[in-house]
């Protein structure tokens, strides 16, 4: 048996792990001397035995009695005592910050009798009948299982028949009233009574909090934030402190800079005579912070002081929570603070700058995700007219879409490909699956410090909160402006998240700043000017390269100006669209070598043309030409379009066109049930004659071409498909045929490294054969994951890629990020074994996954030399690339 309980004194920031992120900071607060009220916390350690076991772990009711006894020695009071009880907060704490995913009991301790002792000792009856109806809802909805929609509306019957606009105006009766209704609820919906027995709380609630950890919300947060499911929580017991006790008390959250734009200062919400689950919940409208320093002088001023103090420790924004008891400033929690983007990158920067942190750290601070997201489009603001409404800009960012008031909604109708808006007067930890499926997030209450608000910008979701010109109706499905607007379920809405604004309709977009920047060097802002340092350290330190999966002239330009080094993925095929298809079908339909040859004939300077602009674009820089890949068939037309217009001929008399009759035939001739696993690729061309001289002998005169005009061309010729080292060999023979020939023709030498893409199973786990005969490898890792799995992307991402998700199969798509255990082993086998065979052996990735972050850091430790992508995303590789030469493995920056 282990340990499982630490008190504050003996932990320390480094034991997140163990103590959950709140616990390790709450000790590290304590060493620094701020004022955090005294507590222990039991570890994560111990929440893995009890879900593992299904009950608490043997020895921890001895650990928390012995803590707590000591904590109710310095105390001076008991739990339980009936006349000035000791009163406890717990909370959930994992390593990751989650908010909200989890469950918090405030107020543990409070029975029928030490109600009336707490309101003698504290001189308020109506704090602490407050109290009391607080922890029956979190303990009846957390411990007992009841629906915490019964209590709220209970209060606000309770609100209506008082007349009263918010939880504050009720008075004490009314409270004592509602401890009484709130117990009825509980016994009528779990058969059991609210337990009187302090100790029974504590011990239940601690078990509580443990159990929410695999609460569908929690699960499903973690696999959007790819938060490992074995972690567990800890759980953080507290000496309760209270923001409620009158209007000289309070409770906050705060910001040592701002989270959505990185600026520096105090920024954050505060709550008078309110507990600190009201501020993040959003229940009642807060007040800047700033309106504490004319409320409170003394508390905000040491506030100032402790939020320094710890952005200086910490080397990074700090979220805080705090309360004010009758005057007394208490820490609550700290922590690295979530923030958007556009913060991120301006914070990292600006720390780098006042030499709190390297630039090596700051680049470990910033993420691919979050660049990929500052080069999304904005609101053309020509175009935005007179908003709706304003709001609090709480997540920046642009988002169109139908409004929805729940996120049953939201996610039915993102399901169907249309993007939401949703729409709450405030959210819940509840609707989670709804802000993911959503496009933006709008609330009618709460702050930037609430809950849509945090779990927005953790997401990168487009939010605007407190928007107080709205009255949100969710039973009549419909939100309603101040000057009498509705605007009702389905309507298409705008929502800037940088301007906090809402508009009708869909507002057009532009470009943004960072992607101007990316395009044309322009920089503008602090925001431009910090991504651009970051990717300039990215670049000196990275050991991948970069190079981008280019067809055309313009997007092999595009790359370069994103920073690309060559081309890793040129598809010839491609090439080969609009009215050449007519030459290819010519090439198919030919009976006879001459018939062939003429339509390759024809293609062959329509290529060479090709190549030879792309070349140009990619001066001085390697150009990776894939020869022909796909199957036949894509090049001809429908067979089912043809049999219908055919049918439609005969059936008016009329004879069906010679040429339809002989594509149908030849459609016929190339059908296969399974064409990607068919006849394409290095099988195409090795039964196809002509067909890879004919592109070769393009690619080299384009080569000759660039040479007599000056240039510095590097073509490389990759062969897709290789099962087999004899398949190469056949096609590798025919090529250096070729390029000899083209070479005696012109009397300029042509070289061109021949290599192959490994994208199937085999081809990985006979890498050392293949590598005797490729220069270099070029994982297709598309189609390598489609032959691991047996997956065909075309079908199986929409028919049950959402169940696998939820069902914890995978926890994203392998599609989108490697799946390192399966696909990645046959990565690994294949740089090994090849590089054991040919130790200059050049390899790299031109799947998809050369562009996902987490997937370039795998192939970065991988040993590869370098990574393709699409154009856009060549700079997010760049980033990534250089984190991962830092030794940065996390999904993102660490401010989970």
């Amino acid at each position: 048996m282990g340990r499982y309980v630490y008190g504050f004194a003996e932990g320390n920031r480094d034991l997140a792990g163990l103590l959950g992120g709140k616990g390790a900071n709450l000790a590290e607060m304590s060493r620094l001397g701020l004022p955090v009220p005294p507590g222990f916390t039991v570890t994560t350690e111990a929440c893995r035995v009890f879900l593992a076991e299904g009950t608490e772990p043997e020895g921890l009711a001895t650990e928390v009695s012995r803590y707590l006894a000591a904590l109710e020695r310095d105390s001076g009071r008991r739990l339980g005592q009936p006349d000035d009880p000791l009163l406890l907060s717990v909370r959930s704490g994992a390593r990751f910050s989650m908010p909200g995913m989890m469950e918090t009991v405030l107020d543990v301790g409070l029975n029928d009798a030490s109600v009336l002792g707490l309101a003698k000792v504290s001189g308020s009856e109506r704090f602490a009948w407050d109290s009391y109806r607080r922890l029956i809802q979190m303990y009846g909805s957390t411990v007992m299982g009841v629906d915490p929609a019964l209590f709220e509306e209970e209060m606000a019957l309770l609100r209506q028949a008082r007349e009263a606009p918010d939880d504050v105006h009720l008075d004490a009766c009314d409270l004592a009233r509602l401890v009484e209704s709130y117990k009825r609820i509980v016994r009528e919906r779990t058969g059991h009574e609210f337990p009187q027995s302090p100790a029974l709380q504590l011990q239940q609630a601690i078990l509580a909090v443990f159990g929410s950890w695999n609460s569908e919300r929690a699960r499903l947060y973690r696999r959007r934030e790819r938060i490992p499911d074995d972690l567990g929580t800890a759980v953080t017991v507290q000496r309760m402190v209270f923001g409620n006790l009158g209007p000289d008390s309070g409770s906050g959250v705060a910001f040592t800079r701002d989270p959505a734009t990185g600026r520096p200062g105090l920024y954050g919400d505060y709550l008078a005579n309110a507990q600190g689950e009201d501020v993040v919940a959003g229940v009642r409208d807060a007040v800047p912070l700033a309106e504490l320093a004319r409320l409170d002088p003394r508390s905000y001023r040491r506030l100032r002081d402790h939020a320094k103090a710890l952005e200086r420790h910490y080397r990074d924004l700090c979220d805080i929570e705090f309360t004010i008891e009758r005057g007394t400033l208490w820490m609550l929690q700290t922590r690295v603070g979530k923030r958007t983007a556009e913060a991120a990158f301006a914070i990292a920067a600006e720390l780098v700058e006042e030499g709190l942190i390297g630039a090596d750290e700051g680049l470990v601070r910033v993420s691919g995700d979050g660049l990929a997201r500052l080069m999304f489009p904005r609101f053309d603001t020509a175009a935005l007219g007179a908003p709706l409404a304003h709001g609090i800009p709480a997540s920046p960012g642009a988002a169109a879409g139908a409004a929805v008031f729940d996120s049953a909604t939201a996610l039915r109708r993102a399901a169907a490909g249309e993007p939401v808006v949703l729409v709450r007067e405030e959210t819940t930890p509840d609707d989670l699956p709804g802000i993911v499926a959503a496009q933006a997030v709008l609330t009618g209450r709460g702050g930037k410090t609430s809950h849509a608000a945090v779990v927005a910008r953790g997401m990168g979701k487009v939010c605007v909160c407190g928007v107080q010109d709205i009255t949100v109706d969710t039973g009549a499905r419909r939100f309603t402006t101040r000057d009498g607007t509705v605007v009702t379920e389905g309507e298409l809405i705008s929502v800037d998240g940088s301007g906090g604004t809402v508009h009708a309709g869909a507002v057009p977009l532009v470009p943004s700043a960072t992607m101007r920047y990316l395009e044309c060097g322009e920089q503008a802002g602090s925001v431009v000017s910090a991504v651009a340092r970051a990717l300039e350290h990215a670049d000196t330190v990275r050991r991948l390269e970069v190079r981008a999966n280019a067809d055309t002239p313009e997007d092999a330009a595009r790359a370069r100006r994103f920073g690309a080094q060559g081309i890793g993925l040129c598809r010839t095929e491609h090439m080969f669209l609009g009215e050449r298809r007519k030459l290819v079908e010519e090439m198919i339909l030919a009976r006879t070598d001459t018939a062939r040859e003429r339509a390759l004939a024809a293609l062959l300077p329509l290529q060479r043309a090709d190549f030879t602009e792309i070349l140009a674009a990619m001066d001085g820089l390697p150009v990776t030409v894939r020869l022909l890949d796909p199957p036949l068939h894509e090049f001809l037309p429908d067979r089912t379009e043809l049999a219908v217009r055919m049918a439609a001929d005969e059936a008016s008399g009329r004879k069906p066109e010679a040429r339809d009759v002989e594509l149908l035939a030849a459609v016929n001739r190339t059908h296969e049930e399974n064409p990607m696993l068919g006849l394409r690729g290095v099988r195409l061309g090795l039964v196809v004659p002509g067909l890879v001289a004919m592109q070769v002998r393009a690619l080299a005169e384009a080569v000759v071409a660039r040479l007599r005009a000056g240039g510095t061309p590097r073509a490389e010729i990759m062969v897709p498909l290789v099962g087999a080292v004899e398949e190469l060999r056949l096609a590798r023979a025919e090529v250096d045929r070729v390029l000899a020939e083209v070479g005696e023709e012109t009397g300029v030498p042509v070289r061109c490294p021949v290599g192959t893409m490994i994208e199937l199973p085999r081809a990985a786990l006979t890498a050392g054969r293949i590598a005797e005969e490729a220069e270099f490898f070029s994982f297709g890792t598309n189609d390598l994951t489609q032959t691991t799995w047996g997956f065909s992307r075309d079908d199986v991402e929409a028919a049950f890629f959402p169940a696998y998700l939820d069902l914890d199969v995978f926890d994203a798509s392998p599609f989108e990020t490697l799946d390192r255990e399966g696909v990645g082993r046959l990565v690994r086998i294949a740089v090994e074994e090849g590089r054991a065979a040919r130790p200059d052996l050049v390899i790299g990735v031109c799947g998809e996954h050369g562009g996902d972050p987490e997937s370039v850091r795998f192939f970065h430790t991988a040993g590869l030399d370098y990574v393709s992508c699409s154009p856009f995303r060549v700079p997010v590789a760049r980033l990534e690339a250089g984190r991962a030469a830092l030794g940065d493995t996390s999904p993102g920056s660490d401010t989970r």
